[in-house]
């Protein structure tokens, strides 16, 4: 009994040891929605900025925007899709007008918001007027505004 002592204790040592190391690996890591509703939206980024008051001179010319305060900065949006292609087409419409966007990839999990974003994805698969895609831009943050906020 004396002799398997000291090699279960070892073990058992380096186990722990192993085991906490591991997770604090994980700690760090940021996490995923865990849902059946969870899906993936583009969000066209405008900029992100320090108070509140910087961001609203920033954001005048734009009639509708939405923006999400993380890490104490504001993170402005001017546009959110289902689709990296009608993201692109988005970015492309803005770029055209004289703005630089970058784009942010978030997971949701509100599936009445979803739902209506496909539907405004449809439209904005069918058209190519810069005049469209700002207005369908509009519709779907103060949609955003009406059912997420």
């Amino acid at each position: 009994m004396k002799k398997y002592f000291f090699p279960v204790m070892v073990s058992l040592i380096i186990g722990i040891s192993m085991a906490y190391f591991i997770i604090k690996q994980y700690e760090g890591m940021p996490s995923l929605a865990v849902s059946s509703n969870a899906e993936s939206l583009y969000y066209i980024q405008r900029g992100v900025y320090s108070d509140i008051e910087n961001m609203e001179n920033n954001m005048k010319e734009f009639t509708d925007y939405i923006y999400n305060v993380e890490d104490n900065e504001y993170h402005t949006y001017i546009g959110i899709t289902t689709s990296k292609e009608n993201a692109l087409k988005i970015q492309n419409y803005y770029k055209s007008i004289g703005y630089e966007t970058v784009l942010v990839e978030k997971i949701t999990d509100n599936k009445e918001f979803t739902d209506i974003l496909k539907q405004y994805d449809e439209l904005l698969n069918k058209t190519e007027d810069n005049e469209s895609i700002k207005v369908i831009c509009n519709q779907v943050l103060a949609k955003y505004e009406e059912l997420v906020s």
